[in-house]
């Protein structure tokens, strides 16, 4: 965001900006903050996500382990897909980092002809640890790590991969960029991450049942982001000969109630930081007839 300095005063140069960066410059201004604590706390990324609500969603998801196995379908498929990517390029990994690992569903569908090891990295540790007897053809390691910061020694990894976690991080364009400076030369980054119109039907039958019930909009459904924005984001972070693609997974539920369900048991719920603490029943039902 561009603001224009104005020296007559310094009202019409902080009215575009932020919230958290004008309270933050008022007590710079009034001398309550030193400036680097101003600095810090204006660059501070927007946080659109609860990062540890998300933490909990998963680590209660998994704790329920039967539950948690029988909705690994979405998962495992993608996972399957991102492994496909990695068999794509001619190329054997020594260590391959996954972010977001969630119960370690990319180990199911890896093998020791394309990688020695496998660093597994997830923010929740019940996750993590859910199918730890699990045997897998690979070397695995398992690191508590929340992948909006992966924290790894630069140029020290052959290739980094995430699946089905992306969709949840505020700074994406900074994890990228530590994601490129821990790769070594010439090294890979494959993302998936939910995007464009997932959970289209959803979205809609909420927002039609908000507006008849309750004359608004809540934000019941996380914001998805563009396969254009996708682009752009690779190249903000210095990716090179970088690709977006786009596949469609159809799933088939009876009905909404089912679907909800299944995106609790994954630990994929609502964790918009503005989001609403409970829906009222009438705006279910409406919501859930509409979905029909």
């Amino acid at each position: 965001m561009s603001v224009n300095w104005v020296p007559r005063g310094l009202q019409r140069a902080t009215a575009q900006l932020p919230v958290a960066t004008r309270l933050a410059l008022r007590n710079y201004s009034s001398g309550k903050d030193t400036a680097r604590e101003f600095i810090d706390k204006a660059a501070k990324p927007f946080e659109v996500f609860d990062r540890n609500a998300k933490r909990m969603q998963r680590s209660r998801a998994a704790s329920r382990t039967q539950t948690s196995r029988e909705v690994d379908y979405l998962r495992d498929e993608v996972a399957a897909r991102v492994a496909d990517r990695l068999l794509d390029i001619k190329r054997r990994y020594h260590t391959v980092v996954e972010l977001g690992a969630g119960c370690g569903h990319l180990a199911k569908a890896v093998d020791d002809d394309m990688m020695d090891k496998l660093i597994m990295c997830e923010m929740s540790p019940q996750a993590l640890s859910r199918d730890v007897d699990t045997q897998y053809d690979v070397e695995v390691e398992r690191r508590v790590m929340d992948e909006e910061m992966p924290q790894f020694e630069d140029e020290s990894l052959d290739a980094v991969v995430s699946s089905l976690s992306m969709h949840w991080v505020n700074d994406l364009p900074g994890m990228l960029i530590r994601v490129r400076k821990a790769l070594v030369p010439d090294g890979v980054f494959i993302g998936a991450m939910l995007g464009g119109d997932s959970l289209f039907e959803l979205r809609s039958s909420l927002q039609l049942a908000d507006v008849e019930r309750d004359g608004g909009i809540a934000a019941r459904v996380s914001p998805l982001t563009s396969s254009r924005d996708v682009g752009n984001l690779l190249s903000r972070a210095g990716m090179t000969l970088s690709t977006v693609d786009l596949d469609d997974i159809v799933v088939n539920y009876p009905s909404m109630l089912h679907l909800i369900s299944d995106i609790n048991s994954m630990g994929e719920g609502n964790a918009v930081v503005q989001r609403l603490p409970f829906i009222k029943r009438d705006t279910l039902v409406a919501a859930s007839a509409i979905y029909k």
